[in-house]
């Protein structure tokens, strides 16, 4: 959610930081500032409102220095303002700190440190940390943030900066992420890769409890325990280029239509022979570990827990298993019930969704085996699961996720597969139909995407209403609740969606004349039922949007429109039956003058509770 740059080296470290900083928009901010090392001493600049606000601020007064560093604020503690802003100095305006995360007993350090002496001035919590810093700081930097994080209860990503040691950044994490950049006479931190991506691609990733010292020439990472380390060096490998728009006029529209080669790059090596067979060997499953399993809890939040509602019918409906899916932040506080057979399925777009991550250490705890679904290498998520099955979608930067979501699903028929042939269901020509038609579904979504046209009409439709309904049976029901979810987020429209026969038990008293209702009809064994639905609506007035599998049952005569989806196995629709309820969300958005890449109140890597 809030970003975190630093810099350290030979380069004036204001445009730096700046350029990190818009390469973090898209996390979702309401304020930014910047603490520079000069030589005058540290001198801080920050705004409320967008970059361009600090930048108008700042001019071209701001001091020369190299070493400094920067923050996007998503408000939690305080309401968003030029004071709340980060970075946050201690009472002598010698040290400033930037921090991601929440200190959950920042009330009561407060007050200690108030005892002491210290006076705030912002409500947030972070400014506790910069008066931590200060109060133990002895000419020891690094033992003065040892001291305070230990203090600390919730989650942290900071970085500290003191007058008196202007040679070296400290950082630490706990829960949230932090990066750091290695270049040549000059290194970078970061909350995510995009911040220094142009400058560097190798990487040291901190992990729980760690710190490091950041100078220009070298970078130390110690443990927990106070030991130094030799940590890893990774490699980003995907292009600078897939995190800018592309000529794109938004970036959710650039990543709508890189699905086709999202699809393409999370199935190599995965569906191999054309998809005559799949080979998830990362996983490094036996086939007793899965004939083990009797029960899956798929936990997640918002698009992944869409995701997963797509993936309960297809394992249970494949697998014969009985299948749970729960969001992550009501998972942990219901007390579930996990036996050591259960596998838990954690999804997760950015691998520091901070409820998924604390229901993935939930059932850690309990003893179950945990296999996680995620886009990022390296993620929270990532380290803390037993097994990984990476989607490969490339970085995502709109807020409102697309192909993220669907390499999930992708993922998730996959496993569905992989453990079907594991533990002796499928046969080799049912995972050789299943897996052909798989490798199909990227170019008959290349058809959807070379349609446009009919969406942008019926996105000037549904623009001008404030409400719309979607519907769906069976599995479409999953797909029209990540609909309704595209549209609220991003075209601020109230959408709601409901399974189709539950329309009359009560919501029919909503359908007045020409209000839309996205109806979704792809599933053979229902079609008919859906009509009657649908049949429903019309008698009300509603002005109905069909979205039908080709080939179907005709429901031209029955829906003021129609736009035809082709046809795949019924439980493989849905990675082609949301791709136009993404496109059409998006044109709505855009005849609604909405800031499609980064709607109000919302952020792209939710990092808070």
């Amino acid at each position: 959610m809030c970003g975190i740059v630093g810099y350290i080296g030979t380069q004036p470290a204001y445009s730096i930081l700046i350029d990190g900083l818009k390469k973090l928009e898209y996390r979702g901010y309401d304020s930014a500032g910047v603490a520079l090392l000069c030589a005058k001493g540290l001198k801080v600049e920050k705004a409320k409102g967008e970059i361009a606000m600090l930048e108008a601020r700042v001019g071209n007064n701001f001091p020369e220095g190299n070493m400094g560093i920067g923050h996007t604020r998503w408000a939690t503690h305080g309401a968003p303002s030029d004071i709340n802003a980060h970075p946050h100095c201690g009472c002598s305006q010698e040290f400033a700190v930037v921090h991601n995360g929440i200190i959950e007993n920042y009330l009561s350090l407060r007050e200690w440190l108030e005892e002491q002496g210290h006076r705030f001035i912002s409500e947030t919590d972070t400014e506790v940390l910069a008066h931590l810093v200060e109060h133990y700081y002895d000419g020891d930097l690094l033992r003065a943030v040892s001291q305070a994080v230990k203090m600390v209860e919730g989650s942290f990503a900071m970085v500290a900066v003191c007058e008196q040691e202007g040679d070296k950044l400290i950082c630490a994490r706990k829960d949230s992420p932090l990066v750091i950049g290695l270049g040549e006479g000059e290194n970078y931190i970061a909350s995510d890769v995009p911040a220094f991506l142009k400058w560097t691609r190798h990487t040291h990733i901190l992990e729980d409890g760690e710190m490091a010292v950041v100078t220009a020439s070298a970078v130390s990472i110690f443990a927990p325990n106070g030991q130094l380390l030799q940590k890893e060096i990774n490699e980003v490998t995907w292009d600078a280029a897939e995190a800018e728009k592309g000529g794109y006029p938004h970036f959710m529209l650039k990543e709508i239509m890189e699905q086709p080669r999202a699809l393409r790059d999370t199935m190599r090596g995965r569906l191999i022979d054309e998809g005559r067979d799949i080979n998830l060997t990362e996983l490094a499953l036996t086939p007793q570990q899965c004939q083990a399993i009797e029960r899956i809890f798929i936990v997640a939040c918002g698009t992944a827990y869409h995701a997963g509602l797509v993936g309960k019918y297809a394992m249970e409906k494949i697998l014969r298993l009985p299948v749970e899916v729960d969001l992550a932040s009501e998972f942990r506080y219901r007390d579930p019930l996990l036996d050591p057979n259960t596998l838990v399925l954690v999804i997760s777009q950015s691998g520091e969704t901070a409820d998924t991550l604390a229901a993935l250490r939930l059932a850690r705890k309990r003893g179950n085996q945990i296999l996680a679904i995620t886009n990022v290498v390296g993620s929270s998520v990532a380290r803390d699961a037993d097994k990984v099955l990476y989607t490969w979608a490339g970085p995502e930067i709109a807020v409102a996720s697309t192909k993220a979501y669907l390499t999930q699903l992708l993922s998730l028929y996959m496993l569905t597969l992989y453990l079907g042939k594991q533990r002796g269901i499928l046969d080799g020509q049912t995972i050789a139909e299943m897996g052909t038609a798989l490798c199909r579904l990227p170019t008959q979504l290349e058809s959807i995407l070379g349609r446009e046209a009919e969406l942008q009409q019926i996105a000037d439709y549904l623009a001008p209403w404030e409400s719309a309904f979607f519907i769906g049976r069976n599995v479409d029901y999953a797909v029209a609740m990540e609909g309704a979810l595209k549209l609220k987020e991003i075209s601020y429209i109230h959408a709601e969606a409901y399974a189709s026969g539950e329309l009359k038990h009560g919501t029919l008293a909503l359908i007045v004349d020409g209000i839309p209702v996205i109806a979704m009809a792809t599933q053979s064994a229902v079609l008919d039922k859906s009509l009657s639905n649908i049949k429903e609506i019309k008698a009300r007035c509603g002005h109905v949007i069909c979205f039908a599998r080709e080939g179907a049952i005709s429901f031209a005569q029955e829906v003021d429109r129609v736009f035809h989806i082709p046809a795949a196995p019924d439980i493989l629709m849905p990675i082609l039956s949301v791709v136009p309820l993404q496109l059409l969300a998006y044109y709505t958005a855009v005849a609604r003058a909405c800031p499609v890449d980064k709607p109000r109140n919302l952020a792209k890597s939710v990092t808070v509770e």
